[in-house]
């Protein structure tokens, strides 16, 4: 997409054209990042139309700094994040212990070198995935969803949060480890009942 000083310049002056060729060239971008944020494709539709709305409303005032894609982007993450904080699934923190009967114990991992592979291509894992990407903090959420799974860069993931790319990094990492714990306790318990079996 070009984003010419004419193709700016009639979207900020309200250019119908010009504001329909923004929302063709972007709306399956936004549902996707929408949809991978909040897992459901009503509310990916909703933020879709929020977000195309927002952005007609604030496209006078928009300066270029960044590119189009990566506006429409913080757009949509912020509305994504709106309604995960309402939803504000349950958290888990990898620095507290669990607790059980017998006391605490710290958290632990598996190692998943001797899963085969085809454990990790099922659809059932595939789903234990998608709830586990869904019990991460909004914070953590939208950083995996941009980086991971969207596949923008640190430095994009960064403009379109309005993070530094070290906070991008700090929170990937974190979400990546939350993530590999809930898989590790699922995995763990596959393979307990595969070799009770």
């Amino acid at each position: 997409m070009s984003e010419s000083a004419d193709y700016l310049e009639a979207l900020r002056s309200g250019d119908q054209q010009a504001f329909a060729r923004l929302v063709e060239e972007h709306s399956s971008s936004v549902y996707q990042l929408a949809l991978r944020m909040l897992h459901d494709p009503q509310e990916a539709e909703d933020v879709l139309q929020e977000t195309f709305l927002n952005a007609f409303r604030a496209l006078p005032r928009f300066e270029g700094r960044a590119s189009l894609s990566t506006w429409l982007y913080r757009i949509a993450t912020n509305q994504a994040l709106m309604r995960l904080r309402r939803k504000r699934p349950s958290q888990i923190s990898l620095e507290e212990p669990l607790q059980s009967e017998d006391g605490d114990y710290p958290r632990q991992f598996i190692d998943w070198c001797c899963l085969p592979e085809k454990e990790f291509m099922s659809e059932e894992v595939r789903s234990e995935l998608r709830r586990a990407v869904k019990r991460l903090s909004p914070a953590l959420h939208s950083v995996f969803v941009l980086r991971d799974l969207q596949g923008f860069s640190t430095r994009e993931t960064a403009d379109i949060l309005q993070i530094s790319e070290s906070a991008v990094k700090t929170r990937l990492l974190r979400a990546r480890l939350q993530l590999r714990e809930h898989l590790s306790a699922y995995f763990s318990e596959r393979m307990e009942n595969r070799d009770h079996a």
